[in-house]
Formats: structure tokens, C-alpha cells, sequence
């Protein structure tokens, strides 16, 4: 009877233990599966069925598990990888966003140097047809370079548009004012321009011209930096390298749990936010910044208008060089008087000029009571551009707990995963984002701030204070810009005023106040100060330097420009 009794027990004991080990093999299974699914690694680095753990580092457990220490290795590079995978896919939105208004609004302003440089040419073709054909070389280089320095060359605004009036001078004296001179020699032509600066033919517009251009253009310049360094600032925060805690608490919430059998599980609300909240603390330092960035360009916006509307500006440029031209004719016995006294009399053995128009001259375009773009307009693009920027204010501040909500921990009232077990609930404290907060936090250690991500939030304090028109000292890599000052003799009356911090003194003189700016990247744009050409107007002085290879189309500029820079004009 005893020995029946013997055998009862070794056999129910028997049972028990084959059902543990076709338990186990079965939970083994789902966990090879899922690794092999995922593509986490070779198939072979799992066990054939459960085993003690000790071996591991962080998915160690008192029971059995399903995991080898080469397994605990690949979980760990499949836990970063999904992390950054998330990363990047949450700021896809906003990323498009900026690189689409990037490159849009670069083709808006392509389209208006195109536009301005038709309606210039079309306006000489009406009003000063004699000339109209040799003025289509300067005109197209004046918005050839206009483009240059909106797209961040370094070039001088004055400059460029002093070059113009330069390069006109000589026509408007050889067809305008001696109608049956003919052309000058290129030696005669090129006294008459050099007396251009001296004598003033234009009066004020010139001055008035590049003050124009360059305080629209600089916000214009600004807007397309400020994007570029926002898709910057995504382009880091997407790559972000992970600290050693964090890779290790990603690991144990997202794939320890697999090492036994439960793998369809979640990690608790609380629990998940603790480890973002811990991973994503550099990140979430940004938050404050970034949302100055968009308050900034809002308010950027804002005060393009006016003489600051780029848009308004140059489609305007025509009717200011029209009356430029018509100022000149006016002042013709002075002007030539002065002509004739420096530069001697025209050359006698030139040619009577014959009136001829090239086929170019009869495709003129016609001026339209309305030239403003419609629909893709700048303004039209910066308020939809913003109206979806707001939306992406609060982006890093929410980033860690946006992941857990919509990707990766357990609902209210479900079952979770606490690191260590499934439980109804995850018990220990909270804590919030931020460098600060992470000294509670019971998951991850937060040893300081990212240097990478300081260095992104350097850039967004500067760029901001940028934007709002503050003037900032030199700091880290980044180049200062010195702008100089000359005297605005001629400026058209009305031009500036008190909100351009403008004060007028009792003489009538007027001084105008403007920010220095700086480089984001000192290497990042080449030199174009000195680079015109001159194939359709006669050379200027042999002291200035030129490039010939410079191509005058608008496009290549673009790519040529790797991060655009900042000049604003400092007037007196």
C-alpha cells in the first residue's frame, strides 16, 4: 500500500514537471517569434527553452527567462533604434513644413526678381525707349544681385544699386540728353560714369533705392535663415544621442518583459513617463526657446509692411528708376555742363545713332494696373505658413508624453508593465520635465544637459533675438558683421520716421538706427562683395575687383548659399 503511494506521488510529480517544461518551450516560442519578426537579430541567439537569467545585465529576474545576454545586446540596439524611429516620425510634420516654406518661399522670390526685372525693362521700353535695349544688361544685373543678397551673399545693397545708376548714367547722357550723338567711345562713356557718385544726375534715388531694398530685403534674408535653422534644430533633436541610463531604461521598459513570455505587454502611464521624461530631458530645455522662435517670427512678420513688405518694394522699383531718369532730363543743361567740363566734349568722330529696336523690345511686357502676385504672394505664404507653425509651438515641450500617450504605454484600467511585473497600476512618483526634475526620478539618471542640444538652444536665443530686431554681442563661432556709416546727403524727405528710431535734428538731417547683425555660419557663404560683371555696359575702374565667372541666374545662388547670412544697413 505504501509503495502505491510512492509511485502516485513520483508520477503526479512527473506530470508537473513536463507541463512546467511545455510551458516554458511554449512561452519560448512566442518570444522567438516576435525577435524574428522584428528582425532584432539571428534566431539562433535563443534558447530552446527557459533558463536562469543571471547572466543578464538589466532584464535580470528570479524566474526563468527567454533571453541569452546576446539576445539582452540586440534588444537594447532594437530599443534605440524605435526610439529614434519615433523621434523622427513625430517631427515629420513639422520638418515638412519648414522645408516646403523654405523652398517656397525661395520661388517667391525668385518670381518677383523675375517680375521687377520685366516691369523695369517694360517701363524703359515705354518711357525711354532710345535706351531701353542697352539698359536690359544693368537691369538684369541689379536683380540678379538683389536675389544674391536675399538668398544671404554678402553683398553691399548700396553698392549694387550705385552700380546701376552707374552703369546708366552713361546711357541716359549719350541717348537722352545728345539725341543725335550716337554712342560715345567706351573711353568717353567711362569718364561720364565715373562723375556719377560726384554729381548725383539721380538725385536721392539711389540712396533712396538701397534703403528700400535693404530694409525689406534684411527681413526677408531673416525669414529664410530663421526656417533653415528650425529644420536644423529638428535634423538634431531627431538624431539625439542617447545616454547610457536611458539606453539601458528603454531596454527594460520596452523589452524585458519578452525575456518572460510577455510579449504583447505595455509599460504602465507613469512608468513610461518617467523614462521619456528622464530620456527626453535635454529635449524637452528647448521648449522655452522654441516657442520664442515662433512668437518671433509672428512678430517678424508683422512688421513687414510697408517700406519693410519686400514684395511691395521691388515690384515698385520700376516707378522710382522712371523718375530717377525723368530727374536726370530735368537737370540736363547742368548735368551736361559738368559733363563737358570734366570729360571734354564727346567724341566728334562718333556715329549718329539710328534708332533701332531688337525684336526683344516689341515682346515688352505691359504694365497691368495690378502687378502684386496673387494667391503665392509673400504675404499669403507667411500667414498660412504660420497659421501651421502654431500649431508645433508646444512640440518639445509635450514630446515625451505625446510618445507614451499615442505610441507606447497601456491604457487607463489595463494591465502594465512596471519594469519588473505586470501590475493593475505603476506606484512610484511621477516627475516632470526638464534637466531639473530628473534628480527624483526613479528610473532614469539624468547627469546634466546634452552639449549638443545647448549648442541648438545658443543658436535659438540668437536667432530670436534676431527676429525681434535686438542687437546682440559676438559669441561662440559666430562672426559679427561691422556695419559702417555714410552720409544719406539726398535722401528722399519722409523716407524715415520715428518708428524707425529715426530723430531729425534742427538742420533737417535725419539718422536712422539700425541693429548689427551676425553670420549663423561663418564658412557656410561665399564672398560676392566683389564680383560684377560688366558685359552690357562699359567697365568700371580698374581698381575695382570683379569675378566673370559669377552666373547671373537666381537659382544657382540658392544651393550656392549654404546657410544664409544677415546684413542690415546702419545709416547716418
Amino acid at each position: 500500500m505504501k509503495m502505491d503511494m510512492v509511485w502516485t506521488r513520483c508520477a503526479l510529480l512527473l506530470l508537473c514537471s513536463s507541463g512546467c517544461v511545455l510551458g516554458s518551450a511554449k512561452k519560448c516560442d512566442e518570444v522567438r517569434k516576435v525577435f524574428q519578426i522584428r528582425q532584432i537579430g539571428p534566431s539562433q541567439l535563443l534558447p530552446v527553452s527557459a533558463r536562469a537569467g543571471s547572466d543578464l545585465q538589466v532584464c535580470s529576474s528570479k524566474n526563468l527567462t527567454c533571453c541569452t545576454k546576446k539576445m539582452e545586446e540586440k534588444y537594447q540596439v532594437a530599443a534605440r533604434r524605435d526610439i529614434q524611429n519615433l523621434l523622427q516620425t513625430s517631427s515629420s510634420s513639422l520638418k515638412f513644413l519648414l522645408s516646403r516654406n523654405v523652398a517656397a518661399f525661395q520661388e517667391t522670390f525668385e518670381a518677383l526678381m523675375w517680375q521687377a526685372e520685366n516691369h523695369t525693362n517694360a517701363i524703359f521700353r515705354e518711357s525711354y525707349h532710345r535706351m531701353a535695349d542697352q539698359a536690359m544688361g544693368p537691369v538684369r544685373e541689379l536683380f540678379t544681385d538683389v536675389g544674391l543678397f536675399l538668398m544671404g551673399s554678402e553683398l553691399s545693397v548700396d553698392e549694387l544699386v550705385q552700380q546701376f545708376f552707374d552703369a546708366i548714367f552713361p546711357l541716359v547722357y549719350s541717348r537722352l540728353f545728345n539725341l543725335g550723338l550716337g554712342d560715345v567711345s567706351p573711353g568717353y562713356a567711362e569718364c561720364v560714369r565715373s562723375l556719377s557718385r560726384d554729381i548725383r544726375p539721380f538725385g536721392g534715388a539711389p540712396v533712396h533705392l538701397a534703403d528700400q531694398i535693404s530694409r525689406s530685403g534684411v527681413s526677408g534674408k531673416l525669414l529664410l535663415q530663421a526656417l533653415h535653422l528650425g529644420i536644423e534644430v529638428i535634423n538634431t533633436t531627431d538624431h539625439l544621442q542617447l545616454s547610457r541610463e536611458c539606453r539601458r531604461a528603454l531596454l527594460k521598459m520596452h523589452y524585458c518583459p519578452h525575456c518572460q513570455g510577455l510579449t504583447h505587454s505595455k509599460p504602465c502611464m507613469g512608468y513610461c513617463l518617467n523614462v521619456m521624461r528622464g530620456c527626453l530631458a535635454s529635449m524637452a530645455e528647448i521648449d522655452t526657446h522654441w516657442r520664442e522662435f515662433v512668437r518671433s517670427l509672428e512678430g517678424l512678420s508683422a512688421k513687414m509692411h510697408g517700406t519693410q513688405d519686400l514684395e511691395q518694394v521691388l515690384l515698385g522699383v520700376h516707378t522710382l528708376i522712371r523718375d530717377a531718369v525723368g530727374h536726370a532730363q530735368k537737370n540736363r543743361p547742368r548735368l551736361s555742363a559738368q559733363v563737358h567740363k570734366l570729360c571734354g566734349q564727346p567724341d566728334a568722330s562718333a556715329q549718329p545713332m539710328s534708332i533701332q529696336h531688337s525684336a526683344s523690345s516689341s515682346e515688352s511686357v505691359p504694365l497691368k494696373a495690378s502687378i502684386r502676385l496673387s494667391g503665392d504672394s509673400l504675404a499669403v505664404r507667411r500667414r498660412d505658413f504660420l497659421n501651421s507653425l502654431r500649431l508645433f509651438r508646444t512640440f518639445y515641450g509635450g514630446l515625451a508624453d505625446q510618445l507614451c500617450v499615442s505610441d507606447l504605454a497601456s491604457g487607463d484600467g489595463l494591465s502594465c508593465w512596471n519594469g519588473t511585473e505586470i501590475v493593475k497600476s505603476y506606484t512610484l512618483r511621477v516627475v516632470g520635465n526638464g534637466i531639473k526634475a530628473q534628480t527624483a526620478n526613479p528610473e532614469v539618471k539624468v547627469k546634466g544637459a546634452d552639449p549638443i542640444i545647448n549648442q541648438i538652444i545658443d543658436k535659438l536665443k540668437h536667432i530670436n533675438q534676431l527676429l525681434q530686431g535686438k542687437s546682440i554681442p559676438k559669441f561662440g563661432s559666430l562672426d559679427q558683421i561691422e556695419t559702417g556709416s555714410g552720409d544719406l546727403e539726398g535722401r528722399y524727405s519722409g523716407d524715415c520716421d520715428d518708428e524707425d528710431g529715426c530723430v531729425g535734428s534742427g538742420g533737417g538731417e535725419v539718422k536712422r538706427k539700425v541693429s548689427r547683425v551676425f553670420k549663423l555660419s561663418p564658412d557656410a557663404a561665399e564672398d560676392h562683395s566683389h564680383h560684377h560683371r560688366d558685359h552690357h555696359h562699359p567697365p568700371a575702374k580698374d581698381s575695382e575687383t570683379k569675378d566673370p565667372s559669377r552666373s547671373p541666374r537666381l537659382t544657382g545662388a540658392i544651393w550656392v548659399v549654404m546657410l544664409p547670412c544677415l546684413h542690415l544697413l546702419l545709416a547716418w
